[in-house]
C-alpha cells in the first residue's frame, strides 16, 4: 500500500546523530595526564627490563626495519641483527645505513659469522616508492616473519605540509605509506607464517582525533598544528592497525600489534621549541634513550606468547589490536581507538588514500593480485 503526503508527513523523522567534531575536554584531559604519568613513571614501570633487552637467537627470521638509520630504529636493526636475524633496512638515506652495516660489522664480535644485513631504498614520503619497495621484495617469493613499522615524523616547526602525493605529511609518513607497506607485504607475510606486523606508535595518539571528512586537516573545521597532525596520524595508526587485526584470518598467522617506546629522547627532540628541549636536558632521569624505547618493539617481535595474546584478543572480539607498553605489558589504547565506527570510516578512507580496493585483503588471502594505482606509471 501507497503511503499518502499526509501520512508521510506524519511519520516522526528520525534524528541523526551529529558527527564528533574532536575529542570532548574530559577526554582531552585525561589524555594528557596519562601522557604526564607515563613520562614521570615509564622507568619506574620498565626497571624490571634488561637494557639493552636480551633477545633469543632467532637465526631463522628475516625482519623488516623502516626507519632504521637512527633512534630507535638504529637499536631495533642492530639488536635484531646481533640475535641472528636477517635485517632489511628499509630506508631513504642508502648510504647512511650502509655506513651504519660497516660500523657494525667492525665492532661485532659474535661467533665470526657477518652480521646479515642488508639495505633496500624507501622513501616514505612517495607511495610510489613504497609501491616499488613492495614489489623489488615480493618479487623475491621469500618469507617476512617480521615487518617493522618504526619510521615517523614530528615536523614541529614550520607550516603545514604535504608530500608530492597530496597527503598531509605526518599523516603520510606515520600512517598512509606504513598501510600501504603492510598490505602489499601481506604475501611474504603469508609465506612467513606465523609473522607479525609491528606498528611503532606512541602515547600521544591518547589526545589525537581523526576526522574521515578531513584526514588532511584543511577544512578549518579544526586549526592545524603539527601536534593535531601527529597526534592524529598515530590515533589512525591504531584504528587501521585494529580493523586489520580483525580482518585478517586465523589461519593467514599474522598477529598485528601496535606499541609504545615511551617517552624518547630521539632526533624528534631537536625540532622542539627550545623552553621544552630545556626541559629534555633538565630531567634527563624521566626520558628514555632510543636503546631503551627499543625494547618494546623487540619484545613484540620475539615474544613467543604474543601470537597467543593477539589469537585471544581476535577469540574475545576485543575492539583493538594489541598495543604493547614502553614496560613490555599488554596497555589499553586511548577511549577513541575503541571507536569502532570511526575505525572502520579510517580503514575504508586510507585503502581509498593509498589507492586498493576495499577488498585488498580479502583479495590478497585467496592469493589474487591486489594493484595499486601508485604502482602504475603513467605511460
Amino acid at each position: 500500500m501507497e503511503t499518502t503526503p499526509s501520512e508521510s508527513s506524519s511519520t516522526p523523522s528520525t534524528t541523526v546523530p551529529k558527527k564528533k567534531q574532536g575529542l570532548g575536554w574530559v577526554e582531552w584531559l585525561r589524555g594528557w595526564m596519562y601522557i604526564i604519568y607515563e613520562m614521570l613513571f615509564q622507568r619506574i614501570m620498565a626497571s624490571h627490563l634488561e637494557n639493552p633487552l636480551s633477545l633469543p637467537p632467532i637465526n631463522n627470521l628475516t625482519c623488516i626495519v623502516t626507519g632504521s638509520t637512527s633512534g630507535i630504529g638504529l637499536q631495533i636493526a642492530r639488536q635484531l641483527a646481533e640475535s641472528g636475524a636477517h635485517v632489511v633496512m628499509a630506508v631513504r638515506n642508502t648510504k647512511a645505513a650502509h655506513d651504519l652495516i660497516h660500523k657494525w660489522q667492525s665492532e661485532w664480535t659474535g661467533l665470526g659469522l657477518p652480521l646479515n644485513i642488508e639495505v633496500m631504498e624507501l622513501d616514505l614520503l612517495s607511495l610510489e616508492s613504497v609501491s616499488r619497495f613492495a614489489e623489488a621484495w615480493n618479487a623475491r617469493m621469500g618469507p617476512l616473519h617480521v615487518l617493522i613499522n618504526n619510521a615517523g615524523i614530528f615536523s614541529i616547526r614550520g607550516p603545514q605540509k604535504f608530500s608530492k602525493d597530496g597527503y598531509e605529511e605526518h599523516m603520510q609518513v606515520n600512517h598512509l605509506a606504513p598501510a600501504l607497506l603492510l598490505i602489499l607485504l601481506l604475501p611474504s607475510l603469508i609465506r612467513g607464517s606465523p609473522s607479525r606486523i609491528i606498528n611503532v606508535n606512541s602515547v600521544m595518539h591518547y589526545v589525537g582525533f581523526v576526522d574521515t571528512e578531513d584526514m588532511n586537516v584543511t577544512s578549518g573545521k579544526r586549526k592545524y598544528t603539527s601536534l593535531v597532525g601527529y597526534t592524529g596520524s598515530k590515533l589512525a595508526q591504531v584504528m587501521f592497525s585494529s580493523v586489520l587485526h580483525r580482518r585478517l584470518p586465523a589461519e593467514s598467522g599474522i598477529s598485528v600489534l601496535c606499541v609504545s617506546p615511551g617517552v624518547v629522547q630521539t632526533n624528534v627532540a631537536r625540532d622542539l621549541p627550545k623552553i621544552v628541549q630545556a626541559g629534555y636536558h633538565l630531567i634527563p632521569y624521566f626520558i628514555f634513550n632510543a636503546q631503551e624505547g627499543s625494547r618494546s618493539a623487540l619484545f613484540s617481535a620475539t615474544d613467543p606468547q604474543i601470537p597467543e595474546y593477539c589469537e585471544l584478543l581476535k577469540s574475545d572480539d576485543w575492539p583493538v589490536c594489541a598495543f604493547i607498553s614502553q614496560d613490555c605489558r599488554p596497555t589499553n589504547p586511548s577511549e577513541e581507538a575503541h571507536n569502532i565506527d570511526t575505525a572502520h570510516e579510517v580503514w575504508e578512507k586510507t585503502l581509498e588514500m593509498i589507492g586498493l580496493p576495499s577488498d585488498a585483503i580479502e583479495k590478497l588471502m585467496e592469493g589474487e593480485e591486489v594493484r595499486c594505482r601508485y604502482g602504475e606509471r603513467q605511460e
